[in-house]
């Protein structure tokens, strides 16, 4: 009788792992797979004596988990979007993709003045000061894209972070000094206009101009608009990272304060 072949298995069919090996080849802790099912994001099959085994759709969902976690969505949000029929996984990469180039750019000019530092330090070479203050604005630009790159390229495009890194490169150091003398200033400002308890009192006024000012010495050339301006300060109620920053320098509630502030002045402009 003719020998009958065997069907080959595909790769798919033949991916098979049990939660160590799984573990093991994603460079995760057995913890956090068992985490990520519990969160509902991983659904793996169990086997006759209740062992777990990842398939091929596993291992893929595992991969989109971690990419998305590393641009910044919390397990949360990570669900809502599996569960979103309009969630664009491949625009999330694309926008990710961008602010993971331009902070290899910044990182690579970082680099650059950091062995400067080291040359300048050993009595190698001599390091203008035009050169120290191009590192110290390269780490600012890395940490800004690192921070709030990714979120500010899904609102308002590339264009617009790639403009505000531009502006932030061009500084002379007068006008990097003044930013920053200006930031805190507006901390200041917001901490004693919350105290009055009025979004729309003279100190709040004063608040919003500053912070308005601030913004267009930051944002590219012709980017600023009172509309812009009030959706980003909607924007930092709805992140928590903005939030920190804003309610840790000023007090609880100034997040809110200043959202509520920027929203009637805009509207004024």
């Amino acid at each position: 009788m003719p020998r009958v072949q065997k069907k080959r298995r595909t790769q798919a069919e033949e991916t098979s792992y049990t939660v160590g090996s799984l573990a093991k080849l994603a460079g995760v802790t057995v913890r956090a797979l068992h985490h990520y099912e519990d969160e509902g994001l991983l659904h793996p099959e169990r086997t006759a004596s209740g062992y777990r085994r990842y398939g091929a759709a596993d291992v893929e969902r595992l991969q989109q988990i971690l990419l998305l976690r590393s641009c910044g969505l919390s397990l949360g949000a990570i669900r809502d979007a599996f569960a979103d029929d309009r969630f664009d996984f491949r625009a999330v990469l694309t926008d990710h993709l961008a602010t993971l180039r331009a902070r290899q750019k910044e990182l690579e000019t970082l680099m650059g003045t950091v062995e400067k530092t080291i040359a300048s330090l050993e009595g190698r070479c001599t390091m203008t000061d035009k050169e120290r203050f191009e590192g110290m604005k390269a780490r600012a630009i890395a940490e800004n894209e690192e921070h709030y790159g990714a979120e500010v390229r899904r609102r308002h495009g590339d264009a617009a972070m790639d403009a505000a890194n531009e502006r932030m490169a061009g500084m002379s150091q007068e006008e990097w000094n003044d930013a920053k003398a200006l930031e805190a200033a507006i901390l200041d400002q917001l901490a004693a206009a919350k105290e009055t308890g009025d979004p729309t009192g003279e100190a709040a006024r004063k608040l919003c101009a500053m912070h308005a000012r601030w913004l267009q010495m930051h944002w590219g050339e012709g980017t600023y608009s009172p509309a812009a301006h009030a959706a980003l300060a909607e924007g930092y109620v709805a992140d928590p990272r903005f939030t920190a920053y804003y309610d840790g320098s000023a007090g609880e509630g100034a997040t809110a304060f200043l959202r509520d502030a920027l929203a009637a002045w805009c509207a004024e402009q």
